[in-house]
């Protein structure tokens, strides 16, 4: 039982911004039956992908989360500043 502990923990904790996001405004989205969590702090953004994803997945999924920035910022984002892969990335708004 002590070993399954961590696990618990673990799996309690969620997408958690990095540091630099701590007090950003969070927005739960589902697309194509996956979930991501969206963080917005100014001009800064925050995009997490929760669950496993199988090879294969990673190109539509990094396009679905690109596309998900303007929809829940309202804001446009600066390709050039993109951060990250298929499970998280970051970049910067112009709104």
């Amino acid at each position: 039982m002590k070993r399954l502990i961590p696990l618990i923990f673990l799996a309690a904790c969620g997408a958690q911004p990095t540091p630099t996001m701590f007090g950003a405004q969070r927005t739960d989205v589902t697309r194509s039956g996956r979930h991501y969590v969206v963080y917005q702090k100014g001009n800064a953004v925050e995009v997490i992908r929760l669950g496993y994803a199988h090879r294969g997945e990673h190109q539509q999924i990094r396009a679905d989360m690109i596309a998900l920035i303007p929809q829940v910022t309202g804001c446009k984002l600066r390709e050039t500043s993109l951060q990250g892969d298929s499970g998280e990335m970051r970049g910067l708004l112009t709104c």
